[in-house]
């Protein structure tokens, strides 16, 4: 397994490649402020006729992402468009539930977000006993316990329940440090019996939804910038693409021997190391 090439920064990138599939947490941005040059680097790729889409295991839709994108100093315009787990999920369901007819949902989110289930025929309710669905869009692993995700989803795990894991992440980025994702909360649903359908990075659901955004671009020209392995390289290389690996995020305290062994674990090695997402 040969290992990635070094690049100073995406400016090294910009010759290369065409289009940038990049993530947000982790590389843009901590949820509390911009990386350090992140907000330059966005603007000097699309002003050097980059499309830039933001690729997002956000169970929240794109309007609140790119929202807060603009509260934290990125400017409007320097990203061709904001595609989050979200919005493809909110597609999915309805299309699944095109019949009209109104459905209990347990939503599990985080700042009481609801654009994930605005305009569907789902009726939100609070417990697990009587929900026919769960979006399962947000962790808030910074507040709660899987204790107490474990006693609110019980009961619809003992029903075989369907749920809908729109954040695959299972490791977050908080204030106060990293905590377990909604991914985490998914895998737990399962071993308590639950089924889960999974949707967004590594999963291929979101990568087409992606490419058909964009028109279908030379897929040689395509990279994929993340700072997880098992999601935003691991998931680019099994769309077809080049992929770049940020020392930020959940892998910014890592190891050169913790990241070969997450090459390893995920059987997935990027085509290029980053510093960070600067120029």
């Amino acid at each position: 397994m040969s290992g990635p090439v070094t690049m100073d920064g995406v400016g090294a990138l910009a010759d290369r490649f065409d289009v940038f599939l990049v993530d947000q947490f982790g590389v843009l941005h901590d949820g509390e402020r911009p990386y350090p040059g992140a907000v330059e680097a966005l603007e000097r790729l699309t002003t050097a006729g980059k499309r830039c889409l933001l690729l997002s295991n956000s169970g929240k839709r794109a309007a609140p992402n790119e929202a807060r994108l603009e509260r934290l100093g990125f400017r409007k315009g320097s990203w061709t468009a904001f595609l989050s787990s979200g919005d493809v999920a909110w597609k999915y369901l309805q299309a699944e539930y095109r019949d009209g007819l109104s459905r209990k949902c347990l939503l599990i989110s985080r700042d009481d977000d609801r654009s994930a289930v605005e305009g569907l025929p789902l009726a939100l309710t609070a417990s697990g006993e009587d929900a026919d669905v769960i979006l399962l869009s947000a962790s808030e692993g910074d507040r709660y316990g899987l204790d107490h995700y474990r006693q609110l989803l019980a009961p619809a795990a003992e029903r075989a329940v369907p749920c809908l894991c729109t954040n695959p992440d299972k490791i977050m980025l908080t204030a106060s440090g990293p905590r377990f994702g909604a991914g985490r909360i998914a895998e737990l649903y399962e071993e308590m019996g639950g089924p889960v359908t999974w949707i967004g990075k590594p999963f291929p659901q979101i990568y087409a939804a992606a490419l058909e955004l964009l028109r279908h671009p030379d897929p040689t020209r395509v990279i994929c910038i993340g700072d997880s392995v098992e999601h935003d390289i691991a998931g680019g290389q099994a769309a077809g693409l080049k992929t770049a690996l940020v020392a930020t995020g959940i892998i910014g305290t890592a190891t050169q021997e913790d990241r070969r062994q997450l090459f390893r674990e995920h059987g997935a090695t990027p085509d290029y190391l980053l510093p960070g997402f600067r120029w």
